[in-house]
């Protein structure tokens, strides 16, 4: 008799964006005349860069001759992406890393959520609330996570809150914990931490020989000069920290898929024995046993964001969502609302007014003004009483919600 892995039935019954899906079929059956608005679920609406079309036409045709045909590829990318990605991501802010320590995946999602693999399921974790529930749910999946309790949290988690009480600046934790989360800038937030901050986390990781799983996929949004890019540029980093990256929202690859995780061979973890085990040797083996590699297609297209026209591609079209981003954000202040986040990231944090419950305002929201938004508390219990807007929207469509929203407030 074959045996289910009884921790996936620990999980709530659909992801958070199945539950709005549905909310949102059913307003649609009801009220069929009505224009939706769509600012919950942070999918880009801007095509990709021209030079990475292209560059996957290019590719494309390459394919069809046999002296410039690809077939299986390195699993952990090609070395003229990974070559791109060293020069432009790292090396140009002072970071060294070695290609080997570079492997190219199909994005920030699936690395974060396998990366478990290769510790072991009784690490303890700790997770920055509110959080993106991939990380939560794949140590559930896992049985690091423990049990569902009433208050939301699970019992093997030590979950840091980050409210507009803290400035949305977790604390260090007063115990040790062997894996600790952190997205920066945060989904679903919007809030950063300052250089000075960051490195706090990476003094404690060191102190506590804890496991900073980092993932950096909106840094290409950051604005102000004394946020990090790279947990990398904090000193002694590279011997506690991985770090994950996308091309998702820096050039809108949410469905060609290309992303990348930063493993440094200065990254240990124990066995039982107290032997220290490179986890670079342990990635790389998993990948090679999971993963055939991104398409050549898709890495020619990334590659081709790095070039001068790309680089210009790229900063127009994240101009295009952080004007987006603040014409929302001056938008709802002027409505009366309390919004966080927005300056170095594609996403609102919004207080819901009267003390309503996150999923009773995102129903008013839908049902009143027409506005899909992603309630609060499905990112963790400290999200209770928010709302996440994204700036991923059509110009006009932000500029409409914005009127929806003061016409009816």
């Amino acid at each position: 008799m074959a045996l289910v892995n009884e921790h996936f039935l620990k999980l709530p019954g659909s992801y958070l964006f199945s539950d709005i899906a549905q909310k949102v079929k059913a307003f649609q059956v009801t009220h069929p005349n009505k224009r939706l608005i769509r600012l919950g679920i942070g999918d880009v609406t801007q095509p990709l860069p021209a030079a990475s079309i292209e560059a996957m036409h290019k590719a494309v045709d390459e394919l069809s001759k046999a002296e410039t045909f690809h077939g299986y590829g390195p699993e952990q990318g090609y070395d003229f992406l990974i070559e791109a990605i060293i020069k432009h991501d790292y090396a140009a802010r002072g970071i060294t890393l070695s290609p080997s320590e570079v492997f190219v995946s199909d994005g920030a999602k699936s690395d974060t959520g396998n990366i478990g693999e290769i510790l072991r399921h009784d690490n303890s974790i700790g997770v920055t609330d509110p959080v993106y529930p991939v990380y939560v749910d794949s140590n559930v999946m896992c049985g690091r996570s423990g049990d569902l309790q009433a208050d939301g949290k699970w019992s093997n988690v030590t979950y840091l809150p980050c409210t507009a009480e803290n400035n949305f600046i977790p604390a260090i934790p007063d115990k040790r914990i062997d894996i600790l989360y952190l997205c920066y800038p945060n989904n679903p937030t919007g809030t950063t931490l300052t250089k000075s901050e960051l490195k706090k986390w990476v003094d404690y990781a060191l102190a506590n020989d804890t496991i900073i799983f980092f993932d950096a996929a909106y840094e290409a949004y950051i604005r102000e000069d004394d946020v990090p890019h790279s947990i990398y540029e904090i000193k002694g980093a590279k011997r506690c920290a991985i770090e994950f990256r996308s091309f998702s929202k820096t050039a809108g690859f949410t469905g060609v898929r290309c992303g990348y995780t930063v493993v440094p061979k200065e990254v240990t973890a124990a066995t039982l024995t107290g032997e220290r085990v490179p986890l670079n040797k342990l990635w790389n083996r998993r990948q090679c046993t999971k993963f055939n590699g991104t398409s050549y297609i898709t890495q020619r297209g990334a590659e081709a964001i790095y070039t001068p026209e790309g680089q210009a591609q790229v900063k127009a079209t994240i101009d295009y969502y952080m004007e987006n981003a603040r014409i929302m954000r001056e938008g709802l202040t002027e409505s009366g609302l309390k919004v966080y986040g927005g300056v170095n990231a594609p996403y609102i944090w919004l207080k819901t007014p009267d003390n309503l419950s996150s999923w009773k305002f995102f129903d008013q929201l839908l049902y009143e003004a027409n506005i899909v938004s992603t309630p609060g508390v499905g990112f963790g219990p400290s999200g209770e009483g928010y709302l996440r807007l994204t700036a991923f929207g059509k110009r006009e469509d932000c500029i409409e919600a914005m009127k929806r929203i003061r016409a009816w407030l």
